[in-house]
This record gives structure tokens, C-alpha cells and sequence, in this order.
């Protein structure tokens, strides 16, 4: 079974056995109902997690093919290359994915400032759950806490008017 995305095309396995899908060298990627991906996102030199995103089969593809990252947007319902309004292009340096070939790992090198997120911190978690708070509290009232004490970039210079894909 092949999947052919625009001018290019990659051919994915399909998934014969669980001994296959686990111990096997096909890709065989299994996608969700939606026809998606979960990929993680780490600087391939610090190991920081940068952002979590989604593949769908095109995303996939394009990625091998191009070795640098692309998404599905959820919000935009559009695939996307990341850094092609920005510059901040993730290339590619490694690709993993996980035993039952349902999630993607990838290690990447940012072009530009470094920053990968559209808010314009370094990573999309620039933010931590305070968990020092008294233990039984509601997590409604769960504060966050920055890690990141400053933006890289400044996103309306960079985004201009673009809608910003954050949705409510």
C-alpha cells in the first residue's frame, strides 16, 4: 500500500501482524480516526521538548521526504510547514516512532532564533503546573508559573495580521 501527497510519495507498510507492526522494519503507521498522528518535538541537542503536534499521512510524507517538520493544523485544518511564515524551520535529524507505530519522535535543529513557538518563547512549554500547592486542591486552581522569562521573537512582527491559530 503506497500514499502518494502531491509530488511526493512514500510508500507506508501495512500492518499484517502485531509481531510486524512491533519487531518489523516497515513503517505502518496507524492514525487515528481523524486520520492523525501524535508527534513530539525535542531540540536535538538540548533533549527539551519543544512542542506537540499532529501528523496526518501528507505531513508524514512531506517530513521524510523534505526532512523538515510538517503538521496538520487543527485549528487551520490545513497542512503546514513549520517556520514557513516564520523561518524558524525545524529540520529533521532524527525520526522515531513508538511500538505500535501510533506516535512520531522527532529531533530537530531550528533555523533562525530557535524559538518554535507561535507565542514566541523558545518552546510551546514555557509554562509549568505549580505543584508545590497544598496536596487535595482543586486543579481549577492550579497556578502556572513561567520557565521561560522572555520572548526570542516578537510574534505580531513576525505573524503580522495572521489569525493566531490559539482557539478558545
Amino acid at each position: 500500500m503506497g500514499t502518494t501527497v502531491s509530488s511526493v510519495s512514500t510508500a507506508f507498510g501495512s500492518r499484517v501482524s502485531i509481531e510486524q507492526v512491533e519487531e518489523g522494519s516497515d513503517l505502518a503507521p496507524r492514525f487515528d480516526a481523524s486520520g492523525l498522528l501524535t508527534v513530539v518535538t525535542t531540540d536535538a541537542e538540548s533533549g527539551d521538548v519543544m512542542m506537540v503536534g499532529v501528523m496526518n499521512a501528507e505531513a508524514l510524507a512531506r517530513t521524510i521526504a523534505t526532512r523538515e517538520a510538517h503538521y496538520w493544523s487543527r485549528s487551520r485544518q490545513c497542512l503546514w510547514r513549520k517556520g514557513a511564515t516564520s523561518g524558524l524551520v525545524q529540520h529533521v535529524l532524527e525520526m522515531r516512532i513508538d511500538d505500535d507505530q501510533d506516535a512520531i519522535w522527532l529531533r530537530v535543529h531550528t533555523a533562525g532564533t530557535g524559538a518554535n513557538c507561535h507565542v514566541g518563547y523558545r518552546s510551546c512549554f514555557y509554562r509549568r503546573v505549580d505543584l508545590t500547592a497544598e496536596e487535595g486542591l482543586p486543579s481549577s486552581s492550579a497556578a502556572l508559573l513561567f520557565c521561560e522569562t522572555h520572548k526570542i521573537f516578537d510574534p505580531h512582527a513576525v505573524y503580522g495580521d495572521a489569525p493566531n491559530p490559539t482557539k478558545l
